[in-house]
């Protein structure tokens, strides 16, 4: 099974989304490499693909899917602060968070948003 790192980032009660070229959105992140924590990767994917970079996070829960185990991590985004996109990504956006079941999206993602926002008392 692949590790991979993900990263939810929030602002202002929006979630980020990354589109990667084959019209699917998905959170931010990638694979661990050998050499890396799943905290020093995520920081590396987040920067490599949204340019947002320095940011706290905070480590919320590991999710299995059927080839590949995330480490969910979360990051509150400054106001001031903006995504760009870059490396292999097409488009950096913001959406709610009850939104991203109306989206082409990968399952991972789906289900990982649905696990934090998916009850009216989850917030992060």
């Amino acid at each position: 099974m692949k590790n991979r790192a993900t990263v939810v980032c929030w602002q202002d009660g929006r979630i980020l989304l990354v589109e990667r070229g084959r019209s699917r959105w998905a959170l931010p992140g990638g694979t661990i490499r050998r050499d890396e924590s799943p905290a020093d990767a995520a920081r590396r994917e987040l920067s490599e693909e949204t340019t947002l970079a320095g940011l706290e996070l905070g480590y919320l829960f590991q999710f299995g899917g059927l080839s590949k185990r995330h480490y969910v991590f979360y990051a509150v985004v400054p106001p001031d602060a903006s995504p760009e996109p870059s490396s292999e990504i097409l488009r950096c956006r913001w959406f709610r968070p009850r939104k991203v079941a109306t989206l082409l999206t990968s399952v991972p993602t789906r289900e990982i948003v649905n696990l934090i926002f998916g009850h009216k008392s989850a917030t992060i």
